[in-house]
């Protein structure tokens, strides 16, 4: 089985996806000078895939850049694909990114919150910003963080410019989002509103245990020593 390719297939016909879009998007990790290729034995030949593709096979999305709507649109694929090959077992999204797009990033949570399968969520080195939220919104007793990795949780920010009147249209907007944001970051982790409003009013770092205390992750990845 191909994966790639019938993950492909399926963004492009099943779910309007530019074929010029995912293939940049796949691309980005797909085969480089530093990608490493897997040899996969099977019962009548040798297959061999990019480690990416090998990881989706056992139900692992890698996000590891900016959150935009092209990235958005296929990590949403991917969660779809994943439901619609077996909707009882568990998907697994591995996040380092430094957030982004609000609106991409809440396309993606929606999608995470409607689909039959849990999610389970682990912060390879940062999750910042949109990564954060989408860290916190995995499944409650699946969320984990690698031990030197980072949260960070703040406000969101934009800009406007034009007319008053579209600049206070503006301002309500980001007002809106502020609140959804809140409220996604307390029902996830378990902390009032008021703290989540506090303690984000600037970049609030954290650390993996940080994390955990403040209930964005469940557990501490850490190798544990032999006795």
């Amino acid at each position: 089985m191909d994966i790639k390719k019938e993950f492909r297939d399926y963004a492009v016909k099943h779910k309007g996806l530019s074929g010029l879009a995912t293939d940049q998007y796949l691309g980005m990790y797909g085969p480089t000078n530093l990608t490493p290729y897997i040899m996969e034995e099977r019962r009548m030949n040798v297959a061999q895939m990019d480690v990416f593709s090998r990881l989706m096979m056992d139900r692992i999305i890698f996000l590891g850049t900016g959150i935009d709507d092209q990235v958005a649109n296929i990590v949403t694929a991917q969660l779809l694909f994943l439901e619609s090959a077996d909707p009882a077992k568990d998907i697994q999204i591995y996040i380092n990114s430094p957030g982004g797009s609000v609106y991409a990033g809440l396309g993606i949570y929606d999608t995470m919150q409607i689909i039959k399968p849990d999610v389970a969520t682990i912060c390879t080195g940062m999750a910042a910003s949109m990564g954060a939220v989408l860290l916190v919104a995995g499944e409650k007793g699946k969320r984990s963080a690698l031990k030197h990795s980072r949260v960070m949780i703040h406000q969101p920010s934009g800009g406007a410019q034009g007319v008053a009147s579209d600049m206070e249209i503006n301002l309500r907007e980001m007002l809106k989002l502020k609140k959804e944001l809140y409220d996604i970051i307390s029902h996830h982790s378990g902390q009032t509103y008021d703290w989540v409003e506090k303690s984000s009013d600037r970049d609030y770092w954290m650390t993996s245990g940080e994390a955990k205390e403040y209930g964005m992750v469940d557990e501490v990845l850490e190798r544990k020593t032999e006795k």
